[in-house]
């Protein structure tokens, strides 16, 4: 509010005069702020509307805390699969024959009054009676360190380095125990994870690649196009899953490399989940190509596969990343099934479907729980895909405020 002072003066005309200044400088700043105001309300309410449909999709998406979460994970899954060498302490194959069936070893992070993170030491043996194998802690303490030498890696595939987020030396650390031959289930699940995590992503792609063409072009130029390819979609979603997938796996030839095995099962994934993707898009197209932008490059001119990649794509690509997002999980889930049934990946690759195969011992099972241990990584990413595959349906769904 503006400052004013009424004139030491015993002229009423002149205090008047100051007060009905004063007063009317107060209304101006009132009237002011009033429209700075509605100024910027309406500025809010028109970038509001004029923004572009991404900037409504991310506004819609941030107000899902659950997907954003669950993005976070998934994110976090991904990071950890690319430096998995790194955060694994031992190798896949690095055994303590002595500490086979180790239960989980629990990290003491008090020592002496200090923050110094240790394990105690660990003697096995076995049960004179039982023959079953018997682990003992013993008093020593094997301090953990970070950032330690141990087994040598690729980071990233290209870096040669032994540089290990923690390690223990002198001793072992298994937090999630060991299984039958005495491997740590920690790092085989944190190196098993780039196998089950970025097939399914290779096979999204490939299965997005088949869904995307097909679909577009269904929707797109109808008539006989239309019906072979909608045909063709009935034949593949009439076979059984699980049946198709062992047929297909029962063709691969036992002595495949580990990299032919791999590029195998991702082939396989890709033709058969790419038959959803087509059916959504064929619906969505059939609806764009009468709309009148469409209309309009047609008629000024342009050609189909400029229409179709210029204008038809773009404005399917909120479904695409949407259907993607959801098909994630399932590929996951069906490399996990394949691997675990023996007819996807088989070892010595390592991945939570091979991990799983320990688990069908009902005996191992029930003695030595923690074998299980590798669904339990598989729920919270799956958990984690479908609060991301929703919050983005949601985002993408034009209807929703």
């Amino acid at each position: 509010m503006s400052e004013a002072t009424l004139p030491q003066s015993d002229s009423i005309e002149q205090q008047s005069a100051a007060l009905r200044e004063l007063y009317r400088e107060m209304v101006e700043e009132h009237d002011v702020r009033e429209l700075e105001a509605t100024i910027s309300a309406l500025t809010d309410t028109e970038s509001k509307f004029a923004a572009s449909q991404w900037t409504m999709i991310w506004r819609r998406f941030r107000r899902n805390r659950a997907a954003i979460i669950g993005g976070i994970i998934v994110l976090l899954y991904y990071l950890v699969a690319l430096v998995s060498g790194f955060v694994a302490p031992y190798a896949l194959n690095t055994r303590f024959i002595d500490q086979a069936y180790l239960p989980p070893q629990r990290v003491h992070f008090i020592d002496d009054g200090s923050i110094k993170p240790f394990v105690y030491g660990i003697e096995s043996g076995r049960d004179p009676a039982t023959l079953k194998k018997v682990h003992q802690t013993t008093d020593e303490k094997f301090y953990l360190k970070f950032f330690a030498s141990g087994d040598s890696y690729k980071l990233l595939g290209l870096f040669e380095t032994d540089i290990h987020l923690f390690q223990a030396p002198g001793g072992l650390v298994s937090i999630l125990g060991t299984d039958r031959q005495g491997r740590d289930m920690f790092s085989r699940i944190v190196l098993g994870s780039q196998i089950s995590l970025f097939i399914g992503l290779f096979g999204v792609l490939m299965s997005l690649s088949f869904g995307t063409v097909l679909g577009i072009a269904s929707g797109y130029y109808g008539g006989i196009i239309d019906e072979i390819i909608q045909r063709l979609i009935e034949l593949v979603r009439a076979f059984p899953s699980i049946p198709l997938w062992m047929a297909l796996s029962a063709a691969l030839p036992a002595g495949w490399s580990q990299t032919k095995t791999y590029f195998a099962v991702t082939l396989i994934l890709s033709l058969i989940g790419w038959t959803w993707l087509a059916r959504q898009l064929r619906g969505q197209v059939l609806t764009l190509r009468q709309s009148d932008y469409v209309m309009a490059a047609r008629l000024a001119g342009a050609s189909d596969s400029r229409i179709i990649f210029k204008h038809l794509i773009p404005a399917t690509l909120g479904q695409i990343i949407v259907v993607a997002t959801l098909s994630l999980p399932a590929m996951i889930l069906a490399e996990t099934s394949l691997s675990f049934l023996g007819l996807g990946l088989r070892p010595p690759i390592t991945s939570w479907g091979v991990l799983l195969q320990e688990a069908q011992n009902l005996q191992s099972l029930a003695e030595y729980p923690w074998v299980f241990t590798p669904a339990i990584f598989i729920v919270i990413v799956i958990l984690a895909f479908s609060f991301l595959g929703d919050g983005l349906r949601d985002a993408a769904d034009p209807y929703t405020i």
